[in-house]
């Protein structure tokens, strides 16, 4: 946050300098190997984002004497909280759906699932301002019939869409049901060139298939890989009545991501060190790990990079991938988020989404951070932002203040106490067709060397989700080379 208070950058790695720190208090490991004597197998795990802290856990889980690296002064990765005058913010809205179930085992693991809770059916009010005959408000909710009945109804009635229109979505779906998400040939073509050879228009892509597609993938229908779009509609909608529901914090994100994923690490003896960078991994003659951090070497039998690509390109040791340049072909895209706090309440509802209108979602976030005295905030989340991702407050204030209004007749003439801006210029992988081939597996060609992260090869796009997965494929193959006889949580949940 600049020190007028305007505009937070969320950038990965500005929030602090990297220095070691112990993040949970413990005094630091004299003989450096962190395996404090006892002669267990000791992982180190770069990264304290959500892939990082899920293998941290399940390696912890099996016995390994685990030492967690994260750069920056708090857990989370790019889902995160942080304080602005009375607020607690998070750096953008997060959302899950029912369908992710190792993100809900991460909430369970941190005792938080009742601070995230999913609603009770699926219900997306879509509110449309450029009507010819005014606003209009439709639906997107499910029945409990069984798959695809379930969003008949729902579909039967959608405003936004002619009867033609709604009738191609049927047989658009029933085809996108039967297709595989992994086969290679649906990853080489974009979602949009799919759906025109299935009678989509360009209205129903709008008013339907990016409506989902654009905050799920971050990307609109041209620019997102085929096969990453079938996983999500598959998953999301097309496996079963429930598996859409949404879900989300009512509490900051730095409460589960944080505070209780640091309470669970802690109580698992995990050795936490913030504020602290890995600088330069090598091998040892006997074949372990040096992890060099500033001040302290850390020798390690597994060593887990749960960092960005481009981070972990630059960790790599030789040989540990084929060709480690692939990674710095995934590119990255932008979410913008624009929060206001009104000194008034101006939206009924706990979020919404629009068409015919810049602005995408926009959430209530008025108890989870805190606000008294009778206002409002009011967090809009903006995927795919490549185009406004670097302008200037001023100019989003001058474009979004009136487009609420629009939106929210009680916002007009609702005084505004504050606005201000968080950018995540890197918040995921880019979608874009091909990139399902530069996404490298949980395995590296090094024995003990290990990949997490949401840019890996998990089959889901960059969601809380998919991190979760790579956490638990990068924790699984290490205990698999350690021989340790271990389950995969989702299969233990069943």
């Amino acid at each position: 946050m600049t020190t007028d208070g305007t505009e937070r950058d969320a950038r990965p790695g500005t929030d602090a300098p990297a220095g070691p720190a112990p993040g949970t208090g413990r005094p630091a490991d004299p003989s450096g190997d962190g395996a404090g004597g006892d002669g267990r197998k000791h992982a180190v795990v770069v990264g304290g984002g959500l892939a990082g802290i899920t293998s941290a856990l399940r390696l912890a889980d099996a016995g390994v004497r685990v030492t967690l690296l994260e750069g920056r002064p708090r857990l989370g990765g790019l889902a995160f909280s942080f304080r602005r005058g009375e607020l607690t913010v998070d750096n953008g809205q997060h959302v899950y759906l029912r369908c992710c179930t190792a993100y809900r085992w991460f909430l369970d693991r941190v005792d938080g699932a009742r601070l995230a809770p999913l609603q009770d059916r699926l219900d997306v009010p879509v509110l449309d301002v450029a009507h010819p005959r005014g606003p209009r408000l439709g639906r997107i909710r499910r029945d409990d019939l069984p798959v695809p009945l379930h969003l008949a109804r729902s579909l039967a009635t959608y405003p936004h869409l002619s009867l033609a229109e709604r009738a191609s979505v049927g047989r658009a779906a029933l085809a996108l049901k039967k297709l595989d998400p992994a086969d290679p040939a649906l990853d080489g073509i974009d979602f949009a060139t799919w759906l025109g050879r299935h009678g989509q228009s360009p209205r129903t892509v709008e008013a339907l298939w990016d409506l989902v597609g654009i905050p799920t993938l971050n990307a609109p229908a041209p620019q997102a890989s085929m096969g990453l779009a079938a996983m999500v509609f598959k998953t999301g909608l097309l496996s079963e009545p429930g598996a859409a529901d949404i879900g989300w914090a009512h509490v900051p994100l730095g409460e589960l991501h944080d505070t209780r994923a640091a309470k669970e690490l802690d109580a698992l003896g995990v050795r936490t060190l913030l504020r602290t960078k890995a600088e330069r991994i090598s091998r040892t003659d006997d074949g372990r790990w040096v992890v060099e951090v500033s001040g302290e070497r850390l020798t390690a039998d597994a060593v887990v990079l749960a960092v960005p690509q481009q981070e972990t390109h630059g960790l790599l040791p030789e040989g540990a991938l084929d060709d480690p340049d692939r990674l710095l072909d995934i590119g990255t895209a932008p979410i913008l988020n624009l929060h206001v706090v009104y000194d008034r309440k101006v939206l009924r509802r706990p979020f919404f989404t629009t068409l015919g209108s810049p602005v995408q979602w926009v959430f209530d976030r008025t108890d989870s951070s805190g606000l008294t005295g009778g206002g409002q905030y009011l967090a809009v989340s903006q995927s795919a932002a490549q185009d406004e991702i670097d302008e200037p407050v001023a100019a989003l204030r001058a474009r979004y203040l009136p487009e609420l209004e629009r939106l929210l007749p009680a916002a007009r003439g609702a005084g505004i106490r504050d606005f201000f801006v968080t950018r995540e210029r890197t918040a995921t992988f880019d979608p874009a067709p091909g990139v399902g081939r530069l996404r490298p597996g949980a395995r590296t060609r090094a024995p003990g060397l290990y990949l997490a992260g949401a840019w890996t090869a998990t089959g889901w796009p960059a969601t809380m989700e998919g991190a979760v997965r790579s956490g638990f494929s990068a924790a699984g193959a290490a205990l698999s080379a350690f021989g340790r006889r271990h389950d995969h949580p989702l299969q233990e949940a069943a």
